[in-house]
């Protein structure tokens, strides 16, 4: 039986061919360097891998590796047929994997978002009493109106969740918008696990909501923070107390 042949080594990108982590980190910091430069903007078109490759002193290889690495970022977008462009850089897109990350977190990790939303939350709702409109009170008002005649669970949480987007929308930081909506996702499920386990938590969730929009109509954001604030508390609270049930609901 005759031996099996084996590759030959590549000097650049390690043994057998396998990229070297390091000029992976090399290629992905020199395309983030030239784009905090002002070098590379959002929507121009990078030179193609060969030339790109050449510019910067790197095998074709590494930079088609590095390319996926910064596109997986979406720092870059790559678009068949026509080359690849450094994306728009808004926050909501650069935090897309970071969401990806909340979503398939464990149970007990909720409790690290809860805690970060807690602190985000009591930011932005505060910001919102400080800044928001006669407009933008009556836009709380009908959402807050119909999670009062809200029937069931599911009708609930989303009256919720468009309650807590609309005060980041008042408080008007888009990274803020962004983060919060990162973080709110495994918190949902906090909720829906409280509002399965429990009918009193719907009343608690209603008239919690009152008292941030009371705040906020007064125009108060120090009332505003605290009492955002002990509202996603009282989620952090239950879940901490009830992680074994809330893992049986998620897997369920």
């Amino acid at each position: 039986m005759l031996p099996r042949r084996r590759r030959a080594p590549d000097k650049e990108n390690g043994k057998y061919g396998r990229m070297s982590s390091v000029k992976s980190a090399q290629v992905i910091q020199t395309v983030k360097d030239m784009i905090i430069r002002g070098e590379l903007k959002p929507g121009d078109r990078l030179p193609n891998e060969d030339e790109f490759a050449l510019q910067l002193g790197l095998s074709r290889n590494s930079m088609r590796e590095a390319v996926r690495a910064l596109s997986a970022m979406q720092i870059l977008v790559s678009r068949q047929g026509d080359g690849t462009y450094v994306s728009s850089l808004q926050p909501h897109q650069l935090l897309e994997t970071l969401s990806f990350a909340v979503d398939i977190a464990g149970v007990e990790s909720v409790l690290d978002f809860l805690h970060v939303r807690r602190i985000l939350e009591s930011q932005a709702t505060m910001l919102a009493a400080a800044k928001r409109t006669d407009a933008e009170v009556m836009q709380l008002q009908q959402i807050h109106s119909s999670s009062l005649d809200a029937k069931n669970a599911q009708r609930l949480m989303e009256l919720d969740m468009e309650f807590h987007r609309t005060i980041a929308a008042i408080a008007g930081n888009p990274v803020l918008i962004s983060l919060l909506g990162v973080v709110s996702n495994p918190t949902v499920r906090a909720r829906m696990w409280r509002g399965r386990s429990e009918d009193v938590h719907s009343e608690i969730l209603r008239r919690e909501h009152g008292l941030i929009l009371a705040a906020i109509e007064r125009q108060d954001p120090q009332a505003a923070n605290v009492e955002a604030y002990n509202h996603v508390m009282g989620v952090e609270r239950w879940v901490r107390s009830n992680l074994a049930a809330a893992e049986r609901s998620q897997t369920a």
